[in-house]
C-alpha cells in the first residue's frame, strides 16, 4: 500500500484469528505475504485503506503487535476489534461496546479513545491479564462503572498514545461472569496466539466430558460477538469514508 495518494489508513488489531475472520470477510480484505510469517490482511473502503492483523492474547502480545504494525507503515487511526467479557448487569451476548474510557487494571492508567464513525462512545472497559471473573473482582468493577473487560486494549492504547496515533475500540460481549462459563482452564485452550490447542482441548474434554455443552455455547456466543464487533467496525469505516466525501 503506497503512501503516494492515500487519504487515510486504518489499522485493525484483533486478538485471535476467530476475531479477525469476520473483519476480513466484512471488509473483503486479502492476505498480504509479510516477513517472518507475519499475517497481514489489506483492502479498502472507498479511500480508506485497511491493514488488519492479530495480536495474540494478553497485554504483552498486544503491545508487541501494536508496535510492529505502527512501525511497518503509517497508520492514521487504529481500531481494536474483537470480543470482551460483560460486566454490566444489563449486558447481553452480542452487545457491542464502544468505550469512552479504557483502563489498565494493573496500573490504573486511563486512556480515552478517539471518535470513529457515528456511534456514540459510553462506559468503561478494563484490560487485564487476569480474567477478573470472581465475585469480588466483578463487584469492584461494577462499582467503578465498568461495562466490560478484555486482555489487550489498554496495552494497545498505551502504544498508540506514545506514538501519537488515534485509536478506537469495538468489542462484542461474548460471555458474562455471572453465567459462570469461563475460567482459566478454558482460556488456556486458546493458546497464546488464540489459534487453539487441539491437544489441550481433547485432554480437557476427556477429563470433563460434561463440559462439551459449555464449550459449544461459548463458541456460538463468541462467534456472534466477533461478528457484531466486525460489523460495527466496518460500518464505522464506511461512515468515515462517506463523511469525508470520498
Amino acid at each position: 500500500m503506497s503512501d503516494a495518494d492515500r487519504s487515510i489508513r486504518v489499522g485493525v488489531l484483533c486478538p485471535m484469528p476467530s476475531e479477525l475472520r469476520p473483519v476480513t470477510r466484512r471488509l473483503a480484505l486479502r492476505r498480504v505475504p509479510m516477513e517472518d510469517g507475519w499475517s497481514l490482511h489489506s483492502g479498502r473502503v472507498g479511500a480508506v485503506e485497511i491493514a488488519a492483523t492479530t495480536t495474540g492474547i494478553g497485554m504483552a502480545a498486544a503491545t508487541a503487535a501494536a508496535e510492529r504494525l505502527l512501525a511497518s507503515m503509517t497508520i492514521d487511526h487504529l481500531l481494536v476489534v474483537g470480543i470482551a467479557g460483560g460486566v454490566d448487569p444489563s449486558a447481553e451476548i452480542g452487545d457491542v461496546i464502544i468505550p469512552q474510557t479504557v483502563v489498565d487494571d494493573a496500573t490504573g492508567v486511563e486512556y480515552r479513545p478517539a471518535p470513529f464513525g457515528d456511534a456514540d462512545a459510553s462506559g468503561r472497559l478494563v484490560s487485564s491479564d487476569d480474567l477478573l471473573v470472581d465475585a469480588d473482582a466483578q463487584a469492584r468493577l461494577i462499582e467503578r462503572g465498568v461495562v466490560a473487560v478484555d486482555m489487550e486494549t489498554a496495552a494497545i492504547a498505551a502504544v498508540c498514545e506514545e506514538q501519537n496515533c488515534r485509536w478506537s475500540v469495538f468489542r462484542g460481549i461474548s460471555d458474562r461472569a455471572r453465567d459462570g462459563l469461563v475460567d482459566d482452564d478454558l482460556l488456556a485452550l486458546a493458546g497464546p496466539d488464540g489459534k487453539g490447542d487441539v491437544g489441550a482441548l481433547l485432554r480437557y474434554l476427556v477429563r470433563r466430558p460434561w463440559r462439551i455443552g459449555r464449550l459449544a455455547r461459548l463458541g456460538r456466543d463468541a462467534t456472534l460477538a466477533a461478528r457484531r464487533a466486525a460489523d460495527a467496525a466496518a460500518a464505522a469505516c464506511h461512515e468515515h469514508d462517506a463523511r469525508t466525501g470520498h
